[in-house]
């Protein structure tokens, strides 16, 4: 049981660090200051980071050892996340970049409907 357990997680962990990737990408097509670095090619860990103006920071380390989301602006700290809280705050900033796409690519007029919001301190200006 532990032993498909470890595969487990480090299957998750591989899946993450890809999809980190990619949004590094993507932020990067859409004109921000975005990276992804990994150590090594297993793909078992990732530090990802993006610059979203004004001294505006966002951070996204991924590891065997944990995940954490870390804001900052103007150099200082203003959350920390770990684990499936940070992973989620990772999603909302995801909406955010494919909202972004899809109002750029199709202006529609405001039908009412529910928009993705962004967390309070994630802005994507």
């Amino acid at each position: 049981m532990f032993l498909r357990l470890a595969q487990q997680h480090r299957q998750f962990v591989k899946d993450l660090v890809m999809n980190l990737q990619a949004l590094a990408t993507v932020l990067e097509n859409r004109g921000y200051l975005a990276s992804c670095y990994t150590c090594g090619d297993q793909m078992n860990s990732a530090s990802f980071m993006v610059s979203l103006g004004e001294d505006h920071l966002i951070r996204f380390l991924v590891s065997d050892y944990g995940i954490t989301w870390t804001e900052m602006r103007d150099e200082r700290e203003l959350m920390k996340l770990e684990g499936a809280e940070a992973i989620s705050q990772l999603q909302d900033l995801a909406d955010l970049v494919k909202y972004e796409l899809n109002s750029a690519s199709t202006q529609v007029p405001d039908d009412g409907q529910d928009r993705p919001q962004p967390h309070p301190a994630v802005v994507i200006q």
